[in-house]
C-alpha cells in the first residue's frame, strides 16, 4: 500500500489530496489495517487499472453500508462503468458482473435467496456433523500415515480437500459423482489455469451440476438439491439453480479452506491460546470468532454502488460511486473491539464481527463454516498434541490478491523430532 497525491472526485470537499493505492500483489492484506484505519473510516483508494473507489475501515460504517438500501450491488449503478471508463476486461469484474443473488437487488435477491434459505436451515447443518466429524477423521488418518517428523503441507492436505468433501455432503452428490464434481472444484481453484481452460472448467462444472438437478428432480433425498428443486413458494429457473449451487461451492470452499489455515496459523504462534483452546477452558466455538474477528477468510470484498448522494462517517458518497468494504480493518477497529483489537486473544468478551456480513447479504453458510472450523480444529489438535510449524522462523506466504485472505502454503511437522 502506498500513498499517492491525486484528486478525488466524490469526496465532500471536490477533491482529496491523499488517497490509497492499493496493490493486488501484496502478500499479507493485514499489514496496513493500521494505516487504513488510521487514514480515517471511509478512504480514498486507487485499484488495479486506476479504477477509483471508497474503502470502508471502521466496522460501525460498514455495518451502516451493508443495511443501508441506498447501496445496492447492480452493477448498472456504477457511473464508470456505465460509461465505459472501467473495461469489462477489469480483473475484478468477473466477481462484479456475475447473475446471482450476491450481485442482485431487492425482490430479485428475495426470489433467489428465499429458496436457499428455506433448505440451507440451521436443522440441516447441525444434521452433517457427525459426518463433518468422520471426513475430518479420514484425513487426519491420512496424515498420519506419514512419518511424523518429516514436513506436511497442512493446507493442500488437510485445510484444502475437507470443505468439498463437506460440500459434497451437503448436496447429496451420489458416490459416482464425487470424484468427478471434486476434480473439477480442484481445476477450478487450483494453480491458475489459461483463459481457454478455465472456461472449459467452469463449462464442465456447470454441466456437471445440472446432471445432479436432474438426477434429485428424478430421485430426490434427503439433502439440500433435492429441497432445492422441490416445488414451493419460490421457483428458480434451471440456469439460476446451477448458478446457486455453484455460488455455495465458490463462496463455501475458498473461504473456509482460509478460515481453517488462519486458524491453524493463529493457534500455532500463539502458544498459550491453543494451551487454553486444547485444556478446555476455551471452547473452540470461541477459538473460530476470534479467528473470524483477527484474520477474516476475506479481506476486502467489492462492490456496493450508491444510488444517490449519501453522507458517511463524514464524506459524501456521490450517486454512482463504488464503495469496498475491508473486513480485516473492521475486526482490528479499537472503537468497536476495544485498545486490544490488534491481538489475537480467545478469552476476550464476545463481540460482534462483520465476517461473514450484515443485512440482506448475510452468509447463509455461516453456520457450516462455523461447524466445520470447530470440529476441524478440535480433531486435529487432539489428534496431533506436537503439531508445529516447519520453520517457526518463516512465516507462510500468503495468496496475493485484494478480495482474499489466505495462505499459499502452511508447512508443519506433526511431531517435532525428539518429541515424545
Amino acid at each position: 500500500m502506498d500513498f499517492d497525491s491525486v484528486e478525488f472526485e466524490g469526496a465532500r470537499s471536490g477533491s482529496y489530496d491523499l488517497r490509497v493505492r492499493l496493490d493486488p500483489a501484496e502478500h499479507d492484506p493485514r499489514s496496513d489495517t493500521a494505516a487504513l484505519c488510521a487514514a480515517g473510516p471511509v478512504v480514498p483508494v486507487v485499484l488495479p487499472g486506476g479504477v477509483t473507489a471508497w474503502l470502508v475501515t471502521r466496522h460501525q460504517a460498514g455495518r451502516t453500508v451493508l443495511a443501508d438500501s441506498r447501496f445496492v450491488k447492480d452493477i448498472g449503478a456504477w457511473r464508470a462503468w456505465r460509461s465505459g471508463e472501467v473495461p469489462c476486461s477489469w480483473p475484478l469484474a468477473p466477481l462484479l458482473t456475475v447473475a446471482n443473488m450476491t450481485t442482485a437487488t431487492a425482490g430479485d435477491h428475495t426470489r433467489l435467496r428465499a429458496p436457499l434459505a428455506r433448505a440451507f436451515t440451521v436443522r440441516r447443518v447441525e444434521r452433517l456433523r457427525p459426518r463433518v466429524e468422520e471426513l475430518t477423521g479420514l484425513l487426519l488418518d491420512g496424515l498420519a500415515a506419514g512419518p511424523a517428523t518429516e514436513p506436511v503441507e497442512l493446507r493442500e492436505r488437510f485445510a484444502l480437500p475437507l470443505p468439498i468433501h463437506v460440500i459434497c455432503e451437503l448436496f447429496g452428490v451420489p458416490g459416482g459423482r464425487r470424484e468427478r464434481l471434486r476434480s473439477l472444484c480442484g481445476a477450478l481453484f487450483g494453480a491458475p489455469a489459461g483463459p481457454s481452460e478455465a472456461l472449459a472448467t467452469h463449462r464442465a462444472l456447470r454441466a456437471a451440476l445440472g446432471g445432479l438437478l436432474d438426477e434429485k428432480r428424478a430421485r430426490p433425498g434427503d439433502d439440500l438439491t433435492s429441497a432445492l428443486v422441490a416445488p414451493g413458494e419460490w421457483t428458480l429457473s434451471a440456469t439460476e439453480l446451477v448458478d446457486t449451487l455453484l455460488l455455495m461451492i465458490v463462496a463455501g470452499h475458498e473461504t473456509t479452506v482460509n478460515l481453517l489455515g488462519n486458524a491453524v496459523y493463529a493457534l500455532l504462534t500463539h502458544p498459550r491460546q491453543l494451551a487454553l483452546a486444547r485444556s478446555g477452558q476455551v471452547a473452540w466455538d470461541a477459538v473460530v470468532e476470534e479467528v473470524l474477528r483477527w484474520d477474516p477468510p476475506v479481506a476486502n470484498f467489492p462492490f456496493r454502488y450508491a444510488l444517490c448522494d449519501v453522507d458517511l462517517a463524514g464524506h459524501t458518497i456521490r450517486a454512482g460511486d463504488p464503495v469496498m468494504l475491508s473486513y480485516t480493518a473492521f475486526g482490528r477497529d479499537p472503537e468497536q473491539h476495544g485498545p486490544g483489537a490488534a491481538g489475537f486473544d480467545i478469552t476476550r468478551e464476545p463481540t460482534r464481527h462483520l465476517a461473514f456480513g450484515h443485512g440482506i447479504h448475510h452468509c447463509l453458510g455461516a453456520p457450516l463454516a462455523r461447524l466445520e472450523a470447530a470440529v476441524a480444529l478440535s480433531a486435529l489438535f487432539e489428534r496431533f498434541p506436537e503439531l508445529a510449524l516447519y520453520e517457526p522462523e518463516r512465516p507462510p506466504a500468503r495468496r496475493p490478491g485484494l478480495v482474499f485472505n489466505g495462505l499459499r502454503d502452511l508447512p508443519v511437522v506433526l511431531a517435532p523430532r525428539g518429541a515424545s
